[in-house]
């Protein structure tokens, strides 16, 4: 046995003993399972969040796509400011609501806000749709952190079954709390390997982070620039802007805000997120320290930079140490993810199908469809092949059409009927199903457009016909529905 594999099978012994033991002297109704019963403070609701973000799509995905595309990389620094300052404003009134009527989920949300059980439905099927690919993305990329970390003595199929299982049973036994436990230790661990190699391997390699951006730059003119076609200018402004409207539609988004005790935490966390959001920065910089170190990776194996550099520089028991950090970073993500998809098929789907269920058939429900729905995303995990950023870039396109009807939802007195919000919803969705079936791009949608705009991210086309849809539809259906209030603030 290599000593790389003795710190990965710690990871996951870590985390499923953090995760088992995290249900102690709780009793494991469906709102301490789903959302912890709405008790955890600043730390734990930031720890949350931030598991959610920095995941494998960070640690692989982000080093990944700076190593493959160069500076469109760049768009994940944009969002993923933008979106904690829109959160300051956003979550107090959501996590509010939610709480002054007992809410466990995002279609509850909805459901609530415009009195429409079909409303509610709806979204619960977005979600579950818009979480398959996210839980795909966790689970792709721990089986690539398993299968290089261990020197291939793991396959990747036997890394996606080992994580799918101790994510499945320490979810099913403890929800929320195993995952808020988890995420401490993965934390910390991820910041220190992250930071450590973000700055060790520019210096080692080049001699500095300046030295590494002026080598690159002369052995490939224009990587560290906007290309002017394609991922241009135009589609990081776009792209950056789908994601930050998108970032806290994540059904898991509303998971996390509904733990917290109150709302101060979340004001507290849209101080401190934009910090960590600094993290970015050093994966960047493994993945361009990888460019001219590691030539030649193509398609889905520029995922595989961070650890192809690091398998030619370091020994086998530190590739461990950094095999241990990405597999919490897929551990931790995938069981909110999982928690969150199982609360919306029992609570949101299986509850409106059996509205006589009490609470503790919906919660027993939900614990029993958390290793089936593990299974499916096994199942495509080992079919796919897509790229970790464009499996991402889909499910945002995907989640960002109920940006409009939730922000609708907030105001003193709403305007739009649940007909409207419907309507929106519906055509948004379908339109980023269609472009992602046929790879459509806005070039060839709208050809007559002036060439800066072809480069949009088609969710902006979505987007777009979701409002004007939502404007429309509400005018015409008005007179048959009454404006609703919408800003409730708990006592």
């Amino acid at each position: 046995m290599n000593s790389a594999l003795l710190f990965i099978i710690g990871a996951f012994a870590v985390a499923l003993g953090l995760g088992l033991r995290a249900r102690r002297g709780k009793t494991m109704s469906l709102e301490q399972w789903s959302i912890g019963g709405r008790g955890f403070g600043t730390i734990i609701v930031f720890l949350l969040m931030a598991g959610e973000i920095y995941t494998t799509f960070v640690f692989l995905g982000g080093s990944g796509f700076a190593y493959g595309k160069g500076a469109p990389a760049y768009y994940l620094l944009g969002y993923g400011s933008l979106c904690f300052v829109l959160s300051y404003w956003l979550l107090p009134p959501v996590w509010s609501y939610a709480k002054k009527n007992k809410l466990l989920s995002q279609p509850d949300f909805f459901e609530k806000k415009y009195d429409s059980p079909a409303l509610g439905i709806l979204v619960a099927l977005v979600g579950i749709v818009a979480l398959m690919p996210y839980l795909v993305l966790q689970l792709k990329g721990l089986g690539i952190i398993i299968a290089i970390a261990s020197y291939s003595v793991i396959s990747p199929s036997w890394g996606v079954w080992i994580g799918a299982v101790v994510v499945a049973a320490y979810v099913f036994m403890s929800g929320l709390h195993g995952s808020a436990w988890t995420s401490v230790v993965k934390d910390i661990l991820v910041m220190g390997v992250a930071v450590f190699l973000g700055l060790y391997l520019p210096f080692h390699y080049y001699g500095g982070i300046g030295e590494m951006f002026a080598a690159i730059d002369q052995a490939k003119p224009g990587f560290l620039a906007l290309p002017e076609t394609g991922q241009s200018p135009t589609w990081l402004v776009s792209t950056v802007v789908l994601s930050t409207l998108g970032f806290y539609m994540w059904p898991h988004m509303f998971t996390a805000v509904y733990a917290a005790k109150h709302e101060d935490a979340l004001r507290r966390n849209a101080f401190i997120m934009p910090v960590y959001q600094l993290m970015l920065l050093f994966i960047f910089f493994i993945g361009f320290a990888a460019v001219l170190q590691v030539p030649g990776l193509k398609g889905t194996e520029i995922d595989l930079a961070l650890f192809k550099i690091s398998l030619q520089t370091f020994d086998p028991w530190f590739v461990g140490v950094i095999g241990a950090a990405g597999i919490l970073t897929a551990l931790v993500p995938g069981s909110v993810i999982l928690v969150t998809t199982s609360t919306l098929l029992a609570n949101n789907v299986y509850r409106a199908a059996r509205p006589q269920a009490e609470s503790e058939q919906i919660g027993r429900v939900a614990k029993l469809a958390s290793p089936v729905i593990m299974l499916a995303a096994v199942y495509f995990t080992l079919g796919g092949s897509e790229t970790i950023v464009s499996l991402l870039l889909m499910a945002y396109a995907f989640v960002t059409q109920l940006f409009p009807v939730l922000v609708m939802s907030l105001l003193r007195r709403n305007p739009v009927t649940k007909i409207a919000a419907i309507a929106s919803i519906v055509v948004g969705e379908a339109t980023v199903a269609w472009v992602s079936i046929t790879k459509s791009t806005v070039g060839a949608l709208l050809p007559f457009l002036p060439a800066p705009l072809t480069d949009l991210n088609v969710g902006i086309v979505a987007l777009i016909l979701n409002v004007l849809t939502l404007a429309a539809v509400t005018v015409l259906t008005r007179a048959i529905e009454p404006a609703r209030s919408g800003r409730v603030r708990a006592a």
